[in-house]
């Protein structure tokens, strides 16, 4: 079977970063949340930068399962669940933070 260009995508990044796929999906997470948050011109607590880097996550899952299935017959839902999980914990933590007082995010 063929990789997909997807697939492919995601092997050159970790093999020219050297970082782990966990860390990469901790990094790109992160940095959605931040470009989001500049692109649309909001503060760290609103919860658009969150919303995106949830479809964004959601997105890319859905291409993994769409390879999983071409290549293996099956959905391994459980390392989704977990990459998911790994990019939007700290966007979403982040965002706790400043919603809830304990980080000001610099809004006035």
């Amino acid at each position: 079977m063929e990789t997909s260009l997807f697939q492919a995508t995601k092997l050159y990044l970790v093999t020219t970063t050297g970082l782990s796929r966990d860390a990469l999906h901790i990094c790109v997470g992160l940095a959605v949340f931040l470009v989001a948050a500049v692109i649309f011109r909001k503060s760290l607590r609103s919860f658009l930068p969150v919303l995106i880097v949830m479809a964004v996550a959601i997105l890319g899952e859905l291409l993994d399962m769409r390879d999983d299935f071409r290549v293996f017959g099956y959905w391994d839902w459980q390392d989704s669940l977990g990459d998911f999980i790994n990019s939007v914990f700290w966007p979403l933590a982040i965002w706790s933070a400043v919603r809830l007082g304990l980080v000001d995010d610099g809004g006035g």
